[in-house]
């Protein structure tokens, strides 16, 4: 599949050449953003949508749109109506280190960390206390 931005990101990459923001921009830029996303809770989301993310990055690895489509497969359709929504959910679970992201060949991919094979670990063998441990889980990232 052709990359319709290969030309965009070129021209991003050859024109910003060596442009770079000092540590101390970097931090403020990124506490102004969680500032801003603060009022974002985990939950918003259902136990059962958070589930089918954990198990979705249980065995490997995966692309937002991965995770998304096989969201749909689960007929699982928190996101039917609005896929960002999505992505904002990854990224509260990254802020509460659940899952951890990697950028590989310009693409982002999301992962379990120890943290979040606990949950799924928990999930999987508790049967009614992964709901349990899911709400906790909700809860604990409110916070």
């Amino acid at each position: 599949m052709d990359d319709p931005f290969h030309n965009l990101k070129n021209s991003f990459k050859k024109n910003f050449e060596g442009f770079s923001f000092s540590e101390e921009r970097k931090t403020a830029v990124k506490e102004t953003i969680r500032r801003k996303q603060s009022h974002l809770e985990l939950h918003y989301w259902k136990v059962e949508t958070l589930k089918n993310i954990l198990d979705s990055l249980k065995d490997e690895a995966k692309q937002g749109y991965d995770i998304s489509t096989q969201l749909f497969r689960k007929k699982e359709l928190s996101f039917k109506s609005d896929e960002g929504q999505l992505y904002i959910l990854l990224h509260l679970l990254e802020n509460k280190k659940i899952i951890t992201s990697k950028w590989i060949e310009d693409r982002k991919y999301y992962s379990l960390t120890t943290k979040g094979k606990k949950y799924v670990t928990a999930s999987e063998h508790r049967g009614f206390i992964q709901e349990a441990s899911l709400k906790h889980l909700i809860e604990e990232a409110s916070l």
